[in-house]
């Protein structure tokens, strides 16, 4: 090891996959020692699969960051769809490194966001960025994530947010009949009801059960028994040669929600540097996100419309921004 040089280990840690991967400071976040993906459940715990993970690397690792599918409290954390409790001091302990931190993976989205390129997004708004203006981060993947990041006076500093789970507010009929179908099934509905990987099949039932709200045709076989009908409907909804206008209605009334969340996230953070779209479900999506839906629905804020047309707006292409998050992470915390 070259001297100074600062080598961690870092993680995306979901219910369904997670990414570790070693970086040193001096090789850079773009070139990691080691990475590798694990499927989350054939582990009976994140110090199991990490022990395994780093018998095979060489280079000596002294901490850890791992971005977390849940939230971080008191240094502890529940994985999503997981049985996994997390908490810094054992994770530490049974790794033998000098401290581990936990982060929410939407905080570790955030924290990578000042760090990203032009080959790393996808602009939908060009606008006009504010210097140092705060700035937000909305993720729909199989849930809904949010976080933002406020310039406290020498870099940006991300801070986690639990607003996905925030009260559904319809802008139009249509949205109001979603509404009152989902209360009627589980009583609360939030965004992530609506705006999500479990979302988006709430939003095909309603337009399939409404009357008249699409006619019926081909693509509806294609979903019935599907154990998770989302990638289904997504693929259906863009398929050139033999599209399902109900699923495509439901990925455009989905696009249009998502903007009217991400425009209420942008208002209140006053995210005048920019509002940056991350999850797994958007890269997928680019040409109904283009089409208009996500944007007028993330202008359409009355006497606020024109401030919100100034916002730049960016798609997250780099499908490994919260493991450079929580690496930056991590080699910031051995640096101070």
């Amino acid at each position: 090891m070259k001297k100074n040089e600062i080598t961690v280990l870092a993680g995306d840690v979901g219910g369904t996959k997670t990414t570790l991967a070693v970086f040193s400071s001096t090789s850079g976040l773009q070139s990691p020692l080691a990475e590798a993906s694990f499927a989350s459940r054939d582990y009976a715990s994140l110090e199991a699969l990490t022990r395994g993970f780093l018998s095979g690397v060489k280079a000596k690792v002294d901490r850890a960051s791992f971005g977390v599918a849940g939230p971080v409290v008191d240094r502890k954390a529940r994985i999503t769809n997981l049985p996994w409790v997390l908490d810094e001091e054992r994770l530490a302990e049974e790794l033998g490194l000098a401290s581990v931190r936990l982060l929410n993976d939407l905080e570790a989205v955030a924290t990578a966001v000042p760090r990203l390129g032009a080959a790393d997004l996808f602009p939908l708004n060009k606008g006009r960025a504010i210097p140092n203006g705060s700035m937000a981060v909305v993720a729909p993947g199989t849930g809904l994530g949010e976080a933002f990041l406020i310039w406290d006076g020498a870099g940006y500093r991300a801070y986690p947010s639990e607003g996905g789970h925030a009260d559904f507010a319809p802008t139009n009929p249509q949205e109001v009949g979603l509404l009152l179908y989902l209360l009627e099934r589980f009583g609360h509905v939030s965004y992530e009801r609506v705006c999500s990987g479990i979302g988006l099949p709430n939003i095909y039932a309603y337009l399939k059960d409404s009357e008249g709200a699409v006619s019926p045709e081909s693509g509806s076989e294609r979903l019935a028994g599907a154990e998770d009908p989302t990638p289904l409907i997504i693929a259906a909804a863009l398929d050139n040669e033999r599209p399902c206008p109900r699923c495509r209605a439901a990925l455009e009334m989905f696009a249009s929600i998502l903007g009217a969340e991400a425009g209420n996230l942008a208002m209140k953070v006053m995210a005048l540097g920019g509002l940056y779209i991350g999850g797994g479900i958007p890269p997928r999506i680019l040409p109904v996100l283009r089409d208009g839906a996500f944007m007028g629905g993330f202008k359409r804020k009355g006497r606020m419309s024109q401030m919100m047309g100034a916002i730049p707006v960016h798609v997250i292409m780099n499908p490994k921004a919260a493991l450079l998050g929580a690496a930056s992470r991590a080699i910031a915390a051995r640096e101070s």
